[in-house]
């Protein structure tokens, strides 16, 4: 089976694809014999071909998928006047509408027809047209040409634009080089909460790209969205119906190597004790999680057959002469992933506290989507209503110490090494709807409002750890002597609530060809409620009593009945609240209030628009927390009131050529998990914490600039290139913090300022473009075209260092030879590049490449203040790496189409890095000078590091088959 894979991904990489936008031609046909009823069952064919359909029992057809051209289009009926209408145009990604009144008895006139074009939304070249009318710097991705990259999901869809990366330790999706804290994320321009207690947005991988018309990136502020962002807005815009009519039905089958290949390893695809819990991704138990202790296995289960398979189906229909839209989505899928064994260690100084050299991870994760979009639409209103539902499974079991050669922290005792195993299930349900509308009040006044609700559960119901002493030969397994939470069960759930208003009104008091002003004013609420709990329980020996299992695959042998019954194991509780209860629980409410005006002047070539926004931010978080330091009970409040300006000036040079310039000013507000003292322990054992008291996290202001030039050859291609500056007040980064746990972090306002500038080159170009039929308007040959986008990026910020009037440090986060250090996150370079290729017989193909050069994944710390540039720990570097993604797809006749995907082809080993100073070099440069300056001065003896693997692993190569019908 590999083998097959592996041949048809070398056919898919030898090929490369662009689909070429197609139009569609839809109306409505009446019968001026019968008072302009629907006339249903006439003939529509455009002239000179067999292109054609037939019209519905309400008078509606739509003939789909017709190439860029000008047509005559030929109406019949039996016993009816043929009628022809000439120079019907069909446009790239468009909808041209042709109603047509027919008769029985006397001709029809040319002006009784109405055609109307609307650009569709999802299409490449109608998001460029977007682009290049659009008053901000912005760039989107339609889901056209996200079908043909193979691109399943938001996040892979955000990197495909210019200066955007994603962290693949992190998760995090990073827009020219600030990360999750500095993004804010929309759906259809409403905020939607987060489905993860560390990040600020939401996994935009829960999104499929079948839910979607197109995702943007506004890199650039206005006033009319929060302020709350510094490096943009992602906004996700929803599929709506785009035709009169349609029907599809989608399978797909897949697999991916490592998981079918070293994954099962002869013994089937590991998942966890709780995945007998689940069914088509839903997780459901009634065994409360002290109760899961004794009442459920400790050990993880298999599959056999770890293929990656998905169904969905979609379809709508337009009602009341098109007036009403109905479209609906439904999706299944389950997908499973393997991380290769690998390095797993953790440097405290020059020391490896925990080492693992063999650490692996199965996940599985189902995915089901639901949306509804309802919209009516006439001449003078929109109201559309989307509903949204998001169910998310995630089943992750890691491991690592099988060898022998496991050492974990101080617990490692005689001749044992240790085994680690973290099984832990996440179950994330969200459900959004939203009420949207526009307005029209006569030629110069629009009025568009939103309103929304949101509900999130985000849970991790039962996460089970086992930290083991062994032997091998034979197997000799214990739990260790003196720690009562190395074996343990955790449950932790979040609660979100959301409400969302908008109201915004365009008064537009010139709108002439060459002379236009505006008036935008509006504003904004958001109330988001959070409540957040964690509770777990840990086994522990009762006196030297300690139980043995004979296989770590059967730790169960340990944790039986009769060993809690007969007092030889027992169960702790870690911490009680201060109603007694055994849990950690915080709960915070965020409100935002905003008012703003955007003033919008053009004349001639010109365009400015000016903004000003007020907005109050206030956060509020009650805290009940053992399990962090200064941890107790509590409250954080935090209130920021301030103006935020917006400038965006458009100066187009020709109908090919325009020059933007924009300027803002935004903050970033802390979360509720960063002011919360809470601490957060990832599977893996990483520990995130907030802060309270003097070092907490304050909000970041951000000053931002842009300069770009665009190229608009034809409508559809596109030449760029932008200039940015940034300076950021207060940065905020992800550090490791000081602790006798190596793994420790949290997040902390680094530096003073920040600075960060960068260029960027976006191209999409046409390499051939075939001939056109004259006959029927289909194209003679190839279209090969070519999308390319480059980010070059420098970044910089001071460390902060706080003393005492004598000169003692009080806080410093200088480490090594660091007073300043690059920005968490950010890359030097970012390319992404995709080659498309689309035969005249309907074979579509595309090759896509991604690279994002090495970035910090936590920066360093000072383990000794006062002899920060010796007695230190590096900042840990995540390496940059190549992906390489193909698809290949044919489609036969009007309805059926068959496709062929691989991703992340070239398998690289994905590596995290840190560098360390010798335990000689820190000797010589402490026996050298007492003095820190000194040490560092030019005089000092020379550094010697070593540079170490702390994290390593390969994901596989993934191939898909999908076969999809439409109706």
């Amino acid at each position: 089976m590999k083998y097959f894979l592996l041949i048809f991904a070398l056919l898919a990489t030898s090929l490369s694809s662009a689909q070429q936008s197609t139009g569609s031609i839809v109306g409505k046909l009446t019968d001026q014999e019968y008072n302009n009823e629907p006339l249903a069952f006439a003939n529509v064919v455009i002239k000179g071909t067999t292109i054609g359909t037939t019209s519905d029992f309400d008078g509606l057809y739509e003939i789909s998928g017709v190439a860029p051209g000008t047509y005559t289009v030929v109406y019949s009926y039996l016993g009816y006047e043929t009628v022809e209408i000439p120079d019907v145009t069909v446009e790239a990604g468009k909808v041209t509408s042709v109603d047509v009144p027919m008769s029985a008895g006397q001709g029809m006139a040319l002006d009784e027809v109405v055609v109307t074009t609307v650009a569709r939304k999802d299409s490449e070249t109608a998001l460029l047209l977007d682009q290049k009318r659009a008053i901000e710097i912005k760039e989107s991705i339609g889901a056209v040409e996200l079908g043909n990259l193979g691109i399943s999901d938001v996040k892979s869809a955000a990197t495909k634009i210019s200066g955007v990366t994603e962290s693949e330790a992190s998760g995090d999706v990073f827009v020219r080089g600030l990360g999750d804290r500095y993004l804010t994320t929309t759906f259809n321009g409403l905020p939607i909460p987060s489905d993860d207690i560390e990040k600020k947005n939401i996994d935009l991988g829960l999104f499929p790209t079948r839910v979607i018309q197109n995702v943007s990136i506004s890199k650039t502020y206005s006033a009319a969205t929060s302020a709350d962002q510094a490096s943009g807005n992602i906004n996700i815009a929803s599929r709506e119906l785009s035709g009169t009519s349609e029907l599809e039905v989608g399978v797909s089958v897949g697999a991916n190597t490592n998981a079918i290949g070293d994954g099962s390893d002869g013994q089937g695809f590991k998942v966890t004790a709780n995945y007998e819990d689940t069914s088509l991704g839903f997780y459901d138990t009634d065994i409360d999680i002290r109760d899961q202790i004794t009442n459920q296995s400790w050990d993880a289960s298999t599959v056999e057959t770890p293929a990656n398979m998905g169904v969905n189906i979609s379809g709508g229909k337009s009602f009341f002469d098109n007036k009403f839209k109905v479209f609906g989505t439904l999706s299944n899928s389950k997908n499973h992933k393997y991380y290769s064994p690998g390095e797993f260690l953790i440097y405290d100084q020059v020391t490896v506290t925990d080492s693992i050299t063999d650490f692996q991870q199965w996940e599985t994760e189902h995915v089901n989507n639901a949306m509804l979009d309802l919209t009516y639409q006439d001449d003078k209103n929109i109201i559309k209503s989307v509903t949204l539902f998001v169910n998310t499974l995630n089943d992750v079991v890691s491991e690592g110490g099988r060898n022998g050669f496991g050492n974990i922290q101080e617990e490692t005792i005689g001749d044992f090494s240790d085994f680690l195993r973290d099984q832990n299930t996440k179950q994330t349900r969200l459900f959004v709807t939203q009420l949207i509308g526009n307005h029209k009040f006569g030629k110069k006044n629009v009025l568009d409002w939103a309103v929304s609700y949101n509900k999130l559960n985000a849970d991790e119901p039962n996460r089970i750890r086992n930290i083991i002493n062994f032997t091998s030969d034979p197997v000799n397994a214990f739990l260790y002597e003196n720690s009562a939470f190395e074996s343990r069960k955790l449950s932790q759930t979040i609660d979100d609530e959301e409400y969302n208003g908008l109201l915004k009104d365009r008064l537009k008091i010139i709108d002439e060809e060459n002379k236009r002003f505006y008036i935008d004013l509006g504003a904004n609420y958001r109330k988001k409620t959070r409540d957040f709990e964690s509770t777990f329980y840990g086994v522990s020996n009762v006196d030297d009593n300690r139980p043995s299992s004979t296989s770590l695959d059967d730790l169960d042998q340990i944790f039986t009945d009769a060993n809690f019954n007969n007092n030889i194991l027992e169960i702790i509780a870690f911490q009680s609240n201060e109603a007694g209860e055994v849990k950690d629980e915080y709960t915070g409410e965020y409100e935002s209030i905003a008012g703003f005006a955007l003033f919008n002047v053009g004349f001639g070539n010109w365009n400015f628009n000016a903004g000003l926004r007020a907005q109050q931010d206030e956060i509020v978080v009650n805290y009940d927390v053992a399990n962090a330091p200064g941890g107790e009970v509590g409250s954080v409040s935090r209130d920021y009131t301030n103006v935020y300006p917006s400038l965006n000036i458009k100066y187009a040079l020709n109908e090919e050529h325009a020059l933007r310039f924009a300027a803002s000013r935004s903050i970033t507000l802390p979360e509720f998990k960063e002011i919360a003292p809470f601490r957060y322990i990832s599977p893996t054992g990483q520990q995130v914490f907030g802060t309270v008291g003097d070092n907490a996290l304050e909000a970041s202001f951000a000053n931002n600039f842009d300069l770009k030039w665009e190229f608009f050859p034809t409508r559809g291609q596109l030449i760029s290139a932008s200039l940015f500056y940034k300076s950021i007040e207060d940065p905020i980064n992800k550090v490791r913090a000081r602790g006798s746990d190596g793994a420790l972090f949290t997040f902390r306002n680094t530096g003073e300022e920040a600075t960060i500038y960068g260029i960027e080159i976006e191209s999409k170009i046409d390499i051939i473009t075939p001939e056109m039929n004259d006959e029927d308007g289909n194209p003679l040959g190839p279209t090969l075209s070519l999308v390319l986008n480059a980010s070059r990026m420098w970044h910089e910020q001071d460390l902060i260092e706080r003393t005492t009037e004598e000169g003692a440090i009080i806080e410093t986060f200088r480490y090594g030879t660091n007073k300043n250090a690059p920005l968490q996150g950010a890359s030097d370079w970012i390319m992404n590049s995709s080659l498309n290729l689309e035969t005249s017989n309907d074979w579509v193909a595309n090759v896509s490449a991604s690279y994002a050069s090495d970035k910090i994944f936590a920066m360093g710390f000072a383990r000794a203040q006062e002899d920060w540039d010796t007695r230190y720990n590096d900042a840990i570097l995540e390496k940059g790496f190549v992906v390489l993604n193909s698809k290949i797809s044919k489609q036969f006749g009007q309805n059926f189409q068959v496709s062929l995907s691989g991703q992340n082809l070239l398998n690289p080993k994905i590596e995290q890095s840190i560098n360390y100073l010798t335990s000689e070099s820190r000797a010589e440069l402490e026996a050298f000078s007492d003095d820190r300056e000194v040490r560092l001065g030019p005089g000092a003896p020379q550094r010697e590091t070593i540079t170490d693997v702390v994290r390593s692993y390969t994901l596989g190569r993934t191939f898909s088959l999908g076969l999809k019908y439409i109706f």
